[in-house]
């Protein structure tokens, strides 16, 4: 994947919306025009109605004035909206890309945890889409400039030369802190992201954590890392500060200056008391121009830095390259020849069509280093050795067929915000709710399969998340079923009745059960035991349980 940086992102983004950024531009241009002509067109009525006392010409210019603010209300009102509309579809497109990105099932080597990517997904492809606002704020704040130095210039030459040539300098003198800016707020992002990052880990891991007695040490941690975000967020408030207040003290200056000198004008008989009005009214209205300089570049400081790191996860590298084989393949079942991956050395795995194989792992790095290898996830050139799906090697498999081919559940069931009947995803779950033992989870709520479930299950009990997502890896009904300790949170009778279940389930498919539950070991046709990265043994749990002491330890209870 070609790199991308923050830059292009953003300027791809304003090529996606070019037609209601440029509407929006010109909108904004007329709004700020317009502003900038109401103190001169009161300047106007003063000198030619206002100190004639005609009726008529009060009227008339009291009339243009009601033309004016009604032009640049419809311009703001109009201008904002096809902003914010533009600003808004930019940042959810942006989000479905990210999304979409952490959900590749090739995989992603962003390095970043997922507190990390949602702060990304949220706050900073918000952030980003600040440049949009910058790109429409810049044009409009010149033309005010633009027409009030035309204006001045009219009046008096030097007052308009003060503006066009004090205010450019103002401004590159302002942009100074740009870079610092962009620094800091990228450092504070950063920090937070790390910290949220943090939070979410251990938010998860709350009952281990009291488990091992461990939380005063993971709240010493985050305590840290609050700390941390909280000072880098405290730089770039500071910094951001600065800014705002030397950009108003600086234009403060400038502007009573300006305002001075033209009421010295007026004093000697130079400037009109109609033109004196009309210069001291732009000398306040300049402020607002300047000030949208100044909030433009404060917003493309943190749009930049947000940019980057939202370009930084789109266009991280994908972990797989998958091949081009689609089905049907040419057999059933995984076979495993001499792998090494991580603390796995040289090991051997066959699990042949209809069989239903138990691996007892005594370490469980090893069993983790199998569940990734048999979940496709692993690149071939970070493992040696071969590994067959159907007879074909794995590398050469589309994801599609892959995934197909071998599901794999793993032991941390994730379900999914809404019912019990959208997370098993099949129209019949009925017997793999009975291979799971979960029919009393659907009969014992009067929705039944139409029962509301909580984000992660939190609605339910421990068991109950386990057996559903037992059952939904049942009802998908793969060639190859890989699953990890799928019985933990059940008591010793439930256990008994999802080993038959899914026995009876399975018997024409391929089973992989990485568990020490003897009820499950007992149903396979086969066990392997795994220790020091390889296997050691391998029959029926009754013969393994007979002459096999260190077995009997880890299994038998």
């Amino acid at each position: 994947m070609t790199a991308l940086t923050g830059g292009q992102l953003l300027r791809r983004s304003f090529r996606r919306h070019r037609g209601r950024l440029t509407a929006t531009t010109a909108l904004l241009c007329g709004h700020q025009a317009a502003e900038t002509l109401v103190p001169v067109l009161i300047g106007v009525t003063i000198d030619q109605a206002v100190s004639t006392g005609d009726t008529t010409r009060i009227l008339l210019w009291l009339g243009v004035l009601a033309a004016l603010f009604t032009s640049l209300t419809l311009c703001w009102r109009f201008g904002a909206r096809l902003g914010v509309v533009a600003q808004q579809r930019e940042t959810h497109q942006l989000r479905i890309e990210v999304v979409s990105r952490v959900l590749d099932p090739r995989g992603h080597r962003t390095g970043r945890r997922a507190g990390e990517i949602m702060q990304v997904a949220t706050s900073d492809a918000e952030r980003a889409m600040y440049a949009m606002h910058a790109l429409t704020l810049v044009p409009a704040a010149a033309t005010a400039l633009a027409v009030a130095a035309v204006v001045l210039l009219t009046i008096h030459v030097p007052l308009g030369l003060a503006v066009l040539i004090g205010v450019p300098v103002l401004v590159a003198v302002l942009q100074v802190l740009g870079p610092l800016l962009t620094r800091r707020a990228t450092a504070a992002q950063e920090a937070a992201g790390h910290t949220t990052a943090l939070a979410t880990d251990l938010v998860r891991g709350v009952r281990a954590l009291r488990g091992i007695g461990a939380q005063d040490s993971a709240a010493a941690s985050y305590r840290r890392s609050s700390r941390a975000t909280l000072g880098a967020s405290l730089r770039a408030a500071t910094t951001n500060g600065v800014y705002q207040g030397t950009s108003a003290a600086v234009s403060g200056l400038f502007l009573a200056a300006v305002a001075g000198f033209a009421g010295w004008l007026a004093v000697d008989g130079t400037l009109t008391i109609g033109e004196l009005i009309t210069v001291v009214g732009l000398a306040q209205f300049i402020a607002e121009p300047v000030r949208l300089f100044a909030i433009a570049g404060q917003m493309l400081a943190n749009a930049r830095a947000s940019a980057n790191r939202v370009a930084d996860l789109l266009s991280a590298p994908t972990v797989l390259t998958p091949g081009t084989r689609t089905g049907p393949l040419p057999d059933r079942g995984v076979t495993l020849r001499g792998v090494t991956y991580r603390t796995l050395t040289g090991l051997d795995l066959t699990v042949g069509p209809g069989e239903t194989v138990g691996v007892v792992g005594y370490e469980q790095r090893d069993c983790d280093a199998l569940v990734e290898l048999l979940s496709g996830a692993v690149p071939p050139e970070d493992y040696e050795g071969t590994i067959t799906v159907g007879g074909v090697p794995a590398p050469e498999l589309d994801l599609a067929t892959g995934r197909r081919e071998v599901l794999v559940e793993h032991h941390d069931v994730a379900l999914f915000e809404g019912t019990l009947r959208t997370n098993l995803m099949v129209e019949d779950p009925a017997p793999a709710l009975r291979a799971a033992a979960a029919e009393d989870i659907v009969a014992a709520h009067p929705d039944g399969l139409d029962h509301p479930v909580a984000d992660r299950g939190t609605t339910l009990s421990g068991g109950q998340r386990q057996r559903i997502g037992l059952a939904r890896a049942l009802a998908a009904d793969p060639p190859v079923l890989v699953l990890r300790d799928p019985t933990t949170a059940v008591d010793a009778m439930t256990e008994e009745r999802i080993a038959h279940g899914i026995a009876e389930l399975r018997r024409d498919a391929s089973t992989v059960v990485i568990t020490s539950s003897p009820a499950l070991l007992a149903v396979a046709d086969r066990v392997v035991v795994i220790a020091d990265g390889h296997v050691i043994a391998s029959g029926t749990h009754t013969e393994l349980s007979e002459v096999d002491a260190r077995y009997q330890e880890a299994v038998l209870r």
